[in-house]
């Protein structure tokens, strides 16, 4: 992110102005979207589609065609393109599938490269109440599925109809990973989560992409040549994972973990982790020891948040870090919720640390988040319901135009910030700021009699979301031109006279020309 810091120039204000521009080698980008350090967002709930069973997941294929993918729990995933639900199911296999309470169809997982191979992956619970892993292949445009084309990867057992996990994803390694619960009954009365023998209370990671069948073991599992577990094992000591997913940015890993009787969590990997973590199910519920005064808890990786159920929260849904493109204050959030109260929070990394709020009190019975191709969050209400998740702040493009090649003393300068994103629904002030060669920066200021000033000013205020293009330089060069490189900065801010403090207000992205000054 660019800083704009005060420095107070040497020489007066007008000497320097007299000097001014230039001929020009021009460079024009923007800068990435900041992280907002200050502000949480203030979540507004827009439903995109209704009439659904019971959804239960929202995915995308990553094949550019711009789909959301819905799985209903009773055993169907739909499609939603183009502002409508298409008819016909893109799977329907509610024939093999036990249905419903913490049984039925889960989740749906695309393989990079899914528009070349034409098959993804499901988790369900079967007629039985057994986890099954499958893979299915789509047939003629690929907005339908064959249900008879399954080929089974992995069968998990299950002793008790609760606790099953049920998420699948690839990561970023391209491995897929799996969610399973640590088999139900209450307080984990087999020690699934902590016995290595077991997939239960596990995070598996395995390949299916390699070629082998059903499935390959990763080379650097932490497990893979331990006697005494199994090598499908990524992470351990988990209750019931529901959701978890990774950061597309950077691929740091969340796992939302279900809690027992006084507390919800969510484990935090990054993405530099080799696997291994135990995060101490049912040593430890939450950071607390469970049904105990005190435990053991040597090796074992706390949450990075936990919450109670004093307030009526029960059973947390795990979420996603928002990386979209247009509302600001979301940014590098990760979004989750509680399926019982409808709560939605937000965690964000502040320093080493992480830090929450309480961002939305919604009466939806929240099942999912998920992720479009464009990195915009949607949520799942049970009840039939998907919404896209947006805040009341958007994020808005500006470009500078009008600067030429090749300037001279005595030619015309030109220069007009304009915006080219539709989204702003707020409004801004416009700042303008001139680096100079030696260091220093200037403001514009918006005023013919003194056009610039050392003293931090936007360029214009209360600009509303129809006024669009702004001239911010009109001016003839000085023979006494200072040579070197000049930096023009536009950028939208919080309307917040005399303040510019870009980690906590920014609205825009930053547009810069870099302007070189030959005599």
């Amino acid at each position: 992110m660019f800083t704009i810091t005060h420095r107070k120039p040497s020489n007066p204000i007008s000497n320097l102005f007299n000097q001014c521009f230039i001929t020009i080698a021009l460079v024009l980008f923007f800068s990435a979207p900041p992280i907002f350090a200050a502000s949480w967002p203030e979540l507004n709930f827009v439903p995109v589609v209704n009439g659904l069973e019971r959804p239960i997941h929202v995915a995308h294929a990553g094949d550019g065609r711009g789909r959301l993918f819905i799985v209903e729990q009773p055993g169907r995933i739909k499609i939603f393109n183009n502002g409508s639900l298409q008819p016909t199911p893109f799977l329907d296999i509610s024939d093999r599938i036990s249905c419903c309470g913490e049984r039925g169809l889960f989740s749906v997982a695309f393989p990079p490269g899914f528009a070349a191979k034409g098959y993804f992956y499901v988790n369900y619970t079967n007629t039985a109440g057994n986890t099954v892993v499958s893979r299915f292949s789509v047939v003629g445009t690929g907005d339908t599925a064959d249900p008879t084309s399954e080929s089974i990867i992995l069968t998990v057992d299950q002793p008790f109809a609760n606790h099953n996990g049920g998420q699948i994803a690839f990561g970023p390694d391209g491995m897929l990973y799996i969610g399973m619960g640590d088999g139900g009954g209450g307080g984990d009365p087999l020690g699934s989560g902590q016995d290595l023998l077991s997939l239960l209370g596990k995070l598996l990671r395995i390949d299916v992409e390699s070629g082998v069948q059903p499935y390959a073991i990763p080379a650097n599992n932490p497990f893979v040549t331990a006697s005494n577990a199994r090598a499908e094992i990524w992470a351990s000591g988990l209750r019931n994972p529901w959701r978890f997913s990774f950061d597309r940015e950077n691929g740091d890993l969340y796992i939302a973990d279900v809690g027992q009787n006084q507390y919800e969590e969510v484990n935090f990997q990054g993405a530099g982790s080799l696997g291994g973590e135990n995060y101490g199910w049912n040593i430890l519920e939450g950071n607390h020891c469970y049904q105990q005064p005190s435990c053991n808890n040597q090796g074992l990786v706390n949450p990075v948040l936990e919450y109670d159920h004093s307030s009526g929260d029960h059973s947390i849904t795990g979420g996603v870090v928002y990386r979209g493109g247009i509302f600001p204050r979301m940014r590098s959030v990760y979004l989750f919720g509680d399926f019982v109260s409808g709560r939605v929070g937000g965690m964000r990394r502040s320093n080493t640390n992480f830090e929450s709020a309480l961002l939305a009190d919604s009466d939806f019975l929240i099942s999912s988040f998920g992720e479009d191709e464009s990195g915009e969050i949607y949520v799942a209400d049970i009840n039939g319901t998907v919404y896209r998740i947006e805040d009341n702040v958007r994020y808005s493009e500006l470009t500078i135009s009008g600067l030429l090649a090749n300037y001279q003393a005595g030619d015309t300068i030109q220069a007009t910030v304009t915006e080219t994103s539709p989204q702003r629904t707020v409004t801004q002030d416009l700042w303008v700021a001139i680096s100079t060669p030696d260091g220093q920066l200037l403001y514009l200021t918006g005023q013919p009699d003194t056009q610039l000033s050392i003293e931090p000013q936007p360029f214009k205020r209360q600009v509303t979301p129809n006024d669009r293009s702004h001239e911010i330089l009109n001016i003839t060069l000085a023979p006494s031109i200072l040579p070197g490189t000049y930096r023009l900065y536009a950028i939208h801010n919080d309307p917040n006279p005399g303040t510019l403090d870009l980690s906590s207000t920014l609205r825009s992205t930053i547009a810069e020309a870099v302007i070189t000054v030959t005599k």
